[in-house]
């Protein structure tokens, strides 16, 4: 398992404001870049009326100038972006960061992010399929022809090969589409019959078999001293991130993790979401220690930023050690 970090810049009416946020993202980054972090993953909306970050890639430029260690690995919905450009703000992206970008490829399905941009919604499969194969010549350092337009990309990405690309997604379609473009797959439903999928379309490409980026059941863990003190301090935040995800995939008939739910109690009640101690945490976390990630949203729903640092301190310091030690012995504690 790895620890990731996770920031969308959410800021609901009652949370601070996104300058305030943005500030405790960066800064936080960079503490934790020398304390058992792996990466900082950023993703991507546009249009939320709570400031949902529609940039992953400046935010991770600014958190690439403040951390050394930690890879930047941003969301990007790549059929809302012209290729050519793309490819250059990621080159230019894994420059300043000295080869530590690791691309995730969202297809995108919120229809008045397509209407933003004048995309028709329809057209996401085939212009991500476009998209992802240019990529792959840029990153190698081939001309690029797409749409008629041809030339070259300056300055080539920093590592030889170029950025890792993470194809994610919830259907057979992108295990498919991870297996012939990407070097590996970010399953929203990580389940066997998806993973054979993609390891299928591995095969048929002549692709290796990439990593299968998984986590643990919760959508988020706060640490406390005080568990239920603070589930009443995180609630308006957690409910905030729940409720807006739900109502969203509830709208346009999509499956979710995220729930709605009227109070927390109920919200409690299902277990999503998650109030430990420290000594909690590692017990809870001891059984999937084979996943990829644990995805730790420092500033969930607009937390506020002294109840995030303090369970972002709870973490690196008595859970994490704690777990890395069981890891690298092999053989954790059940």
């Amino acid at each position: 398992m790895e620890f990731w970090l996770r920031y969308d810049l959410r800021s609901p009416v009652f949370a601070s404001p996104i300058s305030t946020l943005a500030a405790t993202a960066i800064e936080q980054a960079e503490w934790a870049d020398t304390r058992g972090f792996s990466a900082v993953q950023l993703p991507e909306h546009h249009g939320s009326e709570d400031g949902y970050n529609p940039s992953p890639l400046l935010l991770g430029a600014a958190i690439a100038a403040r951390t050394e260690h930690m890879r930047i690995a941003p969301i990007v919905i790549v059929p809302l972006q012209d290729p050519v450009r793309l490819a250059e703000d990621v080159c230019v992206l894994d420059q300043l960061s000295m080869g530590r970008v690791e691309l995730t490829a969202a297809l995108g399905y919120v229809p008045s992010e397509f209407d933003m941009y004048g995309i028709p919604i329809e057209e996401r499969g085939a212009r991500v399929d476009r998209a992802l194969q240019q990529l792959r010549e840029i990153f190698a350092g081939r001309p690029y022809d797409f749409d008629g337009r041809q030339g070259t990309i300056s300055p080539r990405p920093f590592s030889e090969a170029g950025p890792p690309i993470f194809v994610g997604g919830s259907v057979p379609a992108a295990a498919r589409r991870a297996g012939r473009f990407g070097d590996g797959f970010y399953p929203m439903d990580p389940s066997p019959h998806m993973i054979a999928e993609y390891e299928r379309a591995c095969a048929e490409h002549g692709r290796p078999v990439g990593p299968v980026i998984t986590a643990p059941p919760p959508l988020y863990i706060h640490l406390s001293r005080d568990p239920e003190r603070d589930w009443n301090r995180i609630a308006p935040y957690v409910m905030h991130e729940s409720n807006s995800y739900a109502r969203l995939a509830n709208k346009l008939g999509q499956k979710t993790p995220y729930q709605e739910a009227g109070t927390i109690e109920e919200l409690r009640e299902r277990g999503t979401y998650l109030v430990l101690s420290p000594e909690q945490c590692v017990d809870y976390l001891r059984p999937h220690l084979d996943k990829h990630h644990l995805v730790y949203a420092s500033l969930v729903g607009g937390l506020d930023p002294d109840m995030s640092w303090e369970s972002l301190e709870l973490l690196a310091t008595e859970v994490i050690p704690v777990l890395q030690a069981e890891m690298d012995a092999g053989a954790p504690q059940v």
